[in-house]
């Protein structure tokens, strides 16, 4: 008996086979799938050389993905975007007939595993190839072992060729013996439905990544101030977790997030917002203060017209008054007050204009001010009743402190975490994302109690959820595509941020590794406007 045939050496591969089936259920990643798959036939055969073809999406053609030759020092792999220098195998030939002339080929059409001792010596193949690559490369392809992969469906999915068995002592090349072939058949079988659930795993989820971005892009329909905030702030919560995986002394030098850990804190960066699709549009754009459908300070313009020209008509009205008396004098007098009352009208309505616009902290001057606009003038309206030239909601809009929104609107834009949080908890969360509502739904929390909806303390919440309170931050400080501010200066950001890290806002830790590890200048480069960068 062969030795590699012996009890010993059996029990010996079927543990090793044991061993790889463990991981190929594993493993997610498909490139190191493949090259696992490879690696393991040929080690439990001792083959020295091996190729394993995908099939094509249209089923007419083998594709190369991974070869290795120990021997020859060869090791390749089709990575993405990259194309291996081996031509695509074809199944059929110009008219359309399966090619049964290459080994793999034939594997591949007859379901059947192909055993040959010597490729040099055999009938009924195509082996002018491997002989050219013998000669120009001077190694000496000998035995083949061809075996298709077929899933829990009967389903071709692949081919796993290997070349040249050696003694495991002497070294010498022999035939793939009927162990070997078991063997490499069984692992064959192992390998097609593990890499069948892990591409089917794949489609799944770049099919639910998709939904999100489809959310996402129903967000950026409805309003295009938000949709670039949606893509820009997973991007920077994954660079803020990456330099903390990256970072090795400190309060996070043992901490790290795997693979699994930043697929889900990606999907929840993705979704942070989605409770965005409930927030009205015209709250969300708001680029004034008096905007809703439209801007209002059009209509307080348009009273204020009636106004000026009620005042000109009062003076036309007293000068023709004093025609008979030919008092040239009085009527200086009359339209010099007009021209005046004309100036202070006209300044009031520039400064209501200005009010208009959203400030960062409008003073109590100013909201005085306002008011006093609204006591001071009356216009008679189109039904010819006299009115206040300022309505409540005016008044209340135009004297808004800071920004654009009034308390109200601030609610109706605070809700959109509460509707987040909502509809994540509604979604029945596999065990590998089951944080994600968590992540989602703290990114307007802060670290001493004061922030939404729930009020937690930095130690209530995770460090991904933390992470995700900076990166949402930042982006929409440095945003250039917000209606209510110009684009910020990258200084002065950073600036309200490290304001921000000393008050409890955000996350002190967190921060000084956004800093130390320049994470927010490799966003600025990405995203920044070169007029915002103003640091190095």
């Amino acid at each position: 008996m062969n030795v590699m045939d012996t009890i010993a050496d059996l029990l010996a591969r079927l543990e090793r086979l044991n061993e790889i089936g463990r991981a190929l259920s594993s493993e997610r990643d498909i490139e190191k799938l493949l090259a696992i798959i490879l690696d393991a036939a040929q080690s439990i055969t001792h083959a020295e050389g091996g190729t394993l073809y995908r099939l094509t999406e249209d089923g007419r053609a083998l594709r190369f993905e991974i070869v290795k030759n120990s021997r020859l020092g060869v090791a390749a792999r089709r990575a993405a975007g990259r194309v291996l220098d081996f031509p695509d195998l074809p199944l059929y030939d110009d008219e359309d007939k399966p090619n049964y002339a290459m080994v793999a080929a034939y594997a591949a059409h007859t379901g059947q595993t192909v055993n040959i001792a010597d490729a040099y010596t055999a009938e009924g193949f195509d082996f002018s190839g491997t002989r050219a690559f013998d000669a120009r490369t001077g190694y000496r392809s000998r035995s083949f072992l061809t075996v298709p992969m077929k899933n829990h469906e009967n389903a071709l999915i692949g081919v796993l060729q290997l070349i040249n068995a050696r003694h495991p002592e002497r070294g010498e090349v022999m035939p793939f013996s009927a162990a070997d072939q078991r063997l490499a058949e069984s692992l064959a079988s192992q390998a097609a439905i593990a890499l069948t659930n892990r591409l089917l795993v794949d489609q799944l989820e770049n099919l639910f990544e998709s939904f999100i971005r489809l959310i996402n892009l129903a967000i950026d329909e409805k309003s295009p101030y938000t949709g670039g905030h949606c893509q820009r702030v997973p991007v920077l919560t994954l660079m803020l977790a990456e330099a903390v995986n990256d970072t090795k002394e400190g309060p996070f030098a043992d901490f790290e997030l795997s693979p699994a850990d930043m697929h889900e804190l990606k999907i929840a960066a993705l979704l942070h917002d989605c409770g965005k699709v409930t927030t009205p549009v015209h709250v969300v754009d708001k680029a004034t203060k008096l905007q809703t459908l439209f801007d209002r300070i059009e209509l307080i313009e348009t009273r204020f017209e009636v106004i000026k020209r009620d005042v000109e008509n009062q003076a036309l009205t007293r000068q023709i008054a004093l025609r008979e008396c030919k008092d040239a004098e009085a009527e200086r007098r009359i339209w010099e007050d007009c021209r005046r009352q004309l100036a202070a009208i006209d300044a009031d309505r520039d400064f209501l204009r200005c009010a208009n616009m959203g400030s960062e902290a409008m003073s109590p001057e100013d909201q005085s001010r306002v008011r006093q606009i609204a006591e001071r003038y009356r216009w008679r309206n189109p039904e010819g009743v006299e009115t206040d030239c300022l309505t409540a909601d005016e008044i209340e809009n135009l004297t808004i402190r800071s920004g654009t929104l009034t308390a109200r609107e601030r609610e109706i834009i605070n809700y959109h975490i509460v509707a987040t949080i909502r509809m994540l908890e509604e979604l029945p969360w596999p065990k590998h994302l089951r944080r994600v509502p968590e992540y989602a739904g703290g990114h307007h929390e802060r670290m001493d109690g004061r922030g939404y909806p729930r009020g937690l303390r930095r130690e209530q919440m995770s460090v991904p959820a933390r992470m995700m309170g900076i990166a949402d931050i930042f982006e929409a400080l440095t945003a250039k595509d917000r209606p209510y501010k110009p684009a910020m200066k990258l200084s002065q950001a950073l600036s309200i941020m490290e304001r921000f890290a000393a008050t409890g806002h955000i996350d002190p830790d967190l921060f000084d590794v956004f800093m130390k590890q320049r994470v927010w200048r490799r966003y600025a480069e990405a995203f920044l406007d070169p007029a915002q960068i103003d640091l190095e």
